[in-house]
This record gives C-alpha cells, structure tokens and sequence, in this order.
C-alpha cells in the first residue's frame, strides 16, 4: 500500500513534531505524520503532568498562529513575570529579571507538557491536509528522483518532498539519515514534582545554583510551585526514595528557606540529563528539529522553546519557497535551515553548559567569579535587557 502525492512527512508527534506538522499543514501542504504511540491525553481533574514548561513569548507567539494558545491559557496556565537567579555560595549576589524592563506583561507561561501535546493533537485531528498514522514506525527511508520515500512497519510506503525528523532525542530516524551526535552525559538527573509555599511565589521562577546543580521552582497555578531539581544520579536517587517529611527538610535547605516551608503535594520522579547536538541538521530532503537535532540541559524549563524555534525557522523558510513555486525540499532551503537553526542551538546549548560548569562545582576560582558575575548583569540594564530578550525569542 502506497501513499504518493505528499509535500511533508513528519517523523514524531511530540509538541515541536506535531506544531511542525500543523504549520506545515497550514501553510497548504499535504502532510503526513507518523508517530508510535498515541500522546497521552491531558485532562484537568487528573493529577497535573510532572514535565512542565517555560514557554517563551516566541513559543507562544506560534502557538497562537497554530490556533491553540487561546486553549491552553484558558486550561491551565501560569505567568510569570520575574526570574530571580542567586548563587548559594554568595548569597547577597544576585539578578533579577521583570517583564517591565522589555514593556512586556510577562516573561513567559509555565506550561504542563501534556497541555500542550493535548491540545496540538486535537488540532491535528481536525486538520483535513494531515494524514495520520499512529500507531506506526518508520523502517526505511529511500530517496527517490522526485523526493523521498518511507517505508513503515506495517509495510505501506509514503512519498514527500521532505521528511522532518522530530522523533526525539533517541530518534532513530537521526541514526537512518546517518547524522551523528556529540556531547556529553552530566551525570544527573532532574528531580521534577509540585510542592506548596509557606510563602507566595510571586509570580516569579525563582533558580538557585548549587554545586551539585541548580534548582529551580516555578510559578504554578492554585498557589504550587513546580520543581526541577538538578542532582548527580546518585544523589537523586537517594532524594527519590526519601518520605515528604525528609525531602521537604532537604528541599527547603537546597532553596535556602527562600520561600519558607515546603510541602510537596505529588509523586516525584527523575530524568536523564545530557548535552546532545547533531552534526548536521539536514540531509538529502530531510531535516530534524527540537530533540532530535539538539539537547540541552534544561535551565529553568527553557529547552523546549529552542525546538518551537526550529519549527518558527523551517515554516518560514518553506511558506518562502511554496508561494514562489520552488522546490520546498531543494538543498538551497533546508541548508539555509540547517545553518541558521544550528547556529543559534549549538550556541545556547554550549551556553547552557559553561553555566553548568560555572556553577555546579565548588572549586575556588569559579566560585570567586559567580558572585561578581552576577551583581554585573543586575546593576546593568542594557544587559538585562539582552538576556531577557534573548530569553523570550524576540
């Protein structure tokens, strides 16, 4: 069995696979999306979804494009307005991040994964120019004179000008184009649950560096805050297992009693941290986005919004090319991708990794420097201006 007469195929439903599939989709393309396993439903009486994001006002702004932000502010979504970032090794050093200081209402949302995954998908379910195949896997891919080719387990083909892989950070997809990846495993997990604040969160994600890695709680709705915790494995493991009585005492001195007692209020669990960039962002009519290209480590819930940015390049670049009649799979556009998304992820994703390394040691010389380091960017407006922009993909 054959499906011909695509324009796009895209290999994962994941957030940045599926918002790929609807932009491309709307733009006017025939897609096709293949993903393994159906994405887990959202539902608001159920317990909230431990992964959380800090969507970016860039994130957001595509989102809306794609027609389903208004959904997922009127479900269930908290702004922020501050961020406040302080070492445990200098205390009184400190910077502080407002919205007002780039005119803006906000800094960002933080956002439950599965929302948003939610949402996308029953958009994607209402969009008549994508073919859905799920559950399926790909087990071949064959370039052909026109375009390219995708076999899948069941044994019926697909045929595009371009395939989007967007499977992941495993994608094996990645591995069938041939595109290797470099990197590094931190040795860490992040420790991620919900918790209550003696103390109102503010409206801000607050981020403490520590030498065994930063810890993060951000604004939640109802008055909870979600936590992402960085510990070497072992030390992660160790805080799993522990009863809420303990891992509250352990938490609340991590945080240095900022926000007073804390009380958790949901399982816990933890995920491999690693630092992961691919070679090459583009192949023969194919290119990868969000984890299949890159993985970074995720400071204050930020890696998702450098995969939406990828979607945000690839759509602009092929809404170019489909209104002037070109070749949307031509070597011209998808190297132009490669170039410029691999540019900008390569450099925050190294970027994230010198502040890991800055901060998450205890060695003298490093620890000398944080302080000061951080009193600069405070007592410095244009700078702070640089880094929220930068933050918010504008």
């Amino acid at each position: 069995m054959s499906r011909r007469g695509l324009d796009a195929i895209v290999v994962g439903a994941g957030l940045v696979g599926a918002a790929a599939a609807l932009g491309l989709a709307r733009i006017g393309l025939r897609v096709a999306i293949v993903e393994a396993a159906q994405p887990r439903a959202w539902r608001d009486d159920a317990p909230s979804d431990l992964r959380v994001f800090a969507i970016s006002p860039a994130s957001s702004d595509l989102l809306a494009e794609l027609g389903v932000w208004p959904a997922v502010v009127a479900a269930r979504a908290a702004p922020y307005r501050r961020m406040h970032v302080w070492d445990a090794a200098a205390p009184d050093a400190s910077v502080t991040f407002r919205s007002q200081d780039v005119g803006a209402p906000h800094l960002g949302h933080i956002v439950e994964q599965s929302l948003i995954q939610t949402s996308l998908w029953h958009a994607i379910l209402a969009e008549p120019g994508i073919a859905r195949h799920c559950p399926a896997r790909v087990v071949g891919i064959e370039h052909t004179q026109r375009g390219i080719d995708v076999e899948l387990q069941d044994g019926s083909r697909l045929s595009a000008t371009i395939l989007v892989g967007a499977d992941g950070s495993a994608s094996p997809l990645r591995e069938r184009l041939g595109i290797v990846t470099r990197g590094r495993d931190y040795g860490a997990q992040g420790v991620v649950g919900f918790i209550r604040t003696a103390r109102p969160h503010e409206d801000t994600a607050w981020q403490r560096f520590q030498p065994s890695g930063p810890l993060a709680v951000l604004p939640f709705t109802e008055a909870r805050s979600s936590i992402v915790w960085t510990l070497p494995d072992v030390e992660a493991q160790r805080v799993l297992a522990l009863d809420d009585t303990d891992f509250a005492r352990e938490l609340e001195r991590a945080f240095g009693s900022r926000l007073g007692t804390m009380t958790p209020i949901s399982p816990r669990a933890g995920f491999p941290l690693r630092l992961k960039l691919a070679e090459r962002y583009a192949a023969d009519r194919a290119v990868l986005v969000g984890d299949a290209a890159h993985g970074v480590h995720p400071l204050a819930g930020q890696g998702v919004n450098l995969g939406f940015q990828d979607v945000t390049e690839l759509l602009q670049l092929v809404r170019t090319a489909h209104a002037a009649g070109q070749d949307i799979g031509a070597p011209s556009v998808l190297s132009r991708y490669a170039r410029r998304r691999k540019s900008d992820t390569t450099m925050a994703g190294y970027a994230f990794d010198g502040i890991e390394r800055l901060f998450g040691t205890d060695a003298v010389l490093p620890t000398l420097l944080r302080g000061p380091a951080l009193g600069l960017v405070d007592k410095l407006p244009p700078l702070k201006r640089f880094f929220v922009r930068h933050a918010s993909g504008r």
